[in-house]
């Protein structure tokens, strides 16, 4: 092979570096992993010798694969990672356009959007691991069942029962059903009875059985259990706020429609996503581990 078209592989290569994070990170869920999935991904390809890369036709293909094969076995040990974090884990939430593909249409977005959402991806983390790969590389990025059957090591119609559970669990969360525009004017009421600090206005907001999750990371202070009923999440709440003088809170266009930032100093030092049904909110997210803030600043 000349050097020319070697370096063409080479440039198209580089070039599915962002389908392959895009990919990773549904099934893993943070940034970093993803990234690490994806290096490893790239070390095993210019492991091949030449001759071994010459018999692949189409390196995407390839490419997907294995990144699928590194993340189901990262998926197998992240569980026993998850149980040594300290506090909550949460998926990292991620800016709207974190994925999007250059020369995407518009329009295609919103239903990416959808799939990076923290909502899906808690549900995505009761999965096990077969389940999300099988769910991911079908339900999101149309990978036929006898290519997914490769990859995970199972008959394509087993794959194909697996992405039906998955998407079983997916159909079941409620809050995924709420519209956006009516999920969005539950949050500005949400975020006006945090700023006006006043406890029984944001008791109103608040379903009856929420619950509030709050993933520092064992990095910055967090509530160390998920907080439930609408008058300890308030209280914790207004309390958080108080504890944090100079934080500005402010809405934010996240994955899952409109949520919150924590401002600092110029930066976002923390992300809310929402989940609203029937006109309150039922589910608070907070994520204050900077580690998984790596792309909103």
């Amino acid at each position: 092979m000349s050097h020319d078209s070697e370096s063409a592989i080479d440039t198209a290569l580089i070039a599915e570096r962002r389908h392959l994070l895009s990919l990773a990170f549904r099934m893993l869920g943070t940034v970093a992993e993803a990234e690490d999935a994806v290096q490893e991904t790239y070390v095993r390809w210019y492991r091949m010798d030449q001759a071994e890369r010459d018999q692949v036709q189409v390196p995407r293909a390839w490419l997907t694969r294995v990144a699928s094969r590194i993340c189901l076995d990262m998926l197998g040990t992240a569980r026993a990672r998850r149980e040594s974090y300290v506090g909550p884990w949460l998926p990292e939430p991620v800016p709207t356009s974190a994925f999007a593909e250059t020369g995407r249409d518009p329009l295609d977005q919103v239903t990416l959007d959808d799939s990076v959402s923290t909502a899906l991806l808690v549900v995505l983390e009761a999965m096990t691991p077969a389940e999300r790969v099988a769910f991911v590389l079908h339900d999101l990025f149309a990978v036929p069942f006898p290519e997914i059957a490769q990859i995970v090591g199972r008959t394509p119609a087993a794959c194909r029962q697996l992405a039906a559970s998955a998407r079983a669990r997916v159909r079941k969360a409620p809050a995924r059903t709420v519209p956006r525009d009516e999920h969005d004017r539950v949050v500005r009421a949400f975020a006006a009875a945090n700023r006006s600090g006043d406890l029984q206005e944001l008791i109103a907001v608040l379903d009856p059985g929420v619950v509030l999750t709050s993933d520092g990371g064992g990095r910055i202070t967090a509530a160390r259990n998920p907080v439930h009923g609408a008058d300890r999440v308030a209280r914790f709440l207004v309390g958080a706020l108080r504890k944090r003088p100079g934080v500005e809170v402010l809405e934010q266009d996240t994955s899952d429609g409109l949520g919150m930032a924590f401002w600092y100093d110029g930066r976002i030092v923390g992300v809310i996503t929402l989940e609203a049904l029937a006109g309150r909110i039922t589910n608070v997210r907070m994520v204050l581990n900077p580690g998984k803030l790596s792309l909103w600043n």
